[in-house]
């Protein structure tokens, strides 16, 4: 689908959306691009758990999802911040569709490390076919959840959501919105990254937790055939772009 155009929101992110990103969204639109959007939900929910005292615990960036934790994440993510986008998507006309994991078995997943993170997992499979359908008249909405073929709900970190997303469905881009410009080195964006200084500012704290797995997303996109991954706080703005290292 080289036409289709993947976007990663936070849960932040959906309650802070400017003017901007919906007109970036029509003029894809008009430009005959098919677009998904795939949304986090981390902040409502560390909200929701501290509210009801539950223990809030992440490991290099992602939740620790015991049995509590994971029916709190459906229901923010499904309940919650799903319908606030898609409400939102709908008022600038945009023609959407929510969708998760239980349409058609969309994400399918494994667990990443059940005894240390709990019901945390990762997507092995996509049901390209029925997203494309989706997709040939709709913005897709989708929540970063997947199912075990057994049918044991995963919670999965979005940005490698959307990732697996770019991959199988040969994506031309991939969004990631985070909270600020892009990668911040001195006080100014870099406009482009490679792996390797990835991994140098990694080791300087410049690149810490939160981050990390946004640009950890962002890379493996690009070596799996993405053309462009980009890491900005707004669709319309370049941010830093991932790139290939140089060949000598």
């Amino acid at each position: 689908m080289q036409n289709l155009i993947i976007i990663k929101i936070g849960g932040q992110a959906i309650q802070q959306l400017r003017p901007s990103f919906f007109q970036q969204l029509v003029s894809w639109r008009k430009a005959g691009k098919q677009l998904l959007i795939v949304h986090g939900g981390g902040p409502m929910i560390t909200k929701l758990t501290q509210k009801l005292q539950l223990p809030v615990h992440k490991i290099h960036g992602l939740r620790v999802t015991d049995s509590e934790t994971l029916a709190l994440t459906k229901l923010v993510l499904l309940g919650d911040a799903q319908p606030a986008l898609l409400t939102q998507l709908a008022q600038h006309g945009l023609p959407v569709v929510g969708l998760n994991a239980a349409d058609n078995q969309l994400l399918t997943g494994t667990y990443l490390n059940r005894a240390q993170l709990g019901a945390v997992g990762q997507v092995t499979k996509v049901n390209v076919a029925e997203l494309q359908r989706q997709l040939a008249t709709h913005i897709g909405v989708l929540a970063p959840l997947a199912l075990t073929t057994t049918g044991q709900w995963l919670n999965v970190n979005a940005d490698m959501a959307a990732t697996v997303l770019a991959q199988q469905l040969q994506a031309e881009k991939l969004v990631l919105l985070t909270d600020v410009p892009g990668i911040m080195q001195h006080g100014a964006v870099m406009t482009t990254l490679s792996p390797h200084q990835a991994q140098a500012l990694t080791q300087q704290a410049v690149i810490t937790a939160g981050m990390r797995p946004k640009v950890q997303a962002a890379i493996q996109a690009i070596q799996a055939g993405v053309q462009q991954a980009i890491i900005t706080d707004a669709i319309d703005q370049p941010g830093t772009a991932i790139i290939q290292e140089a060949v000598i």
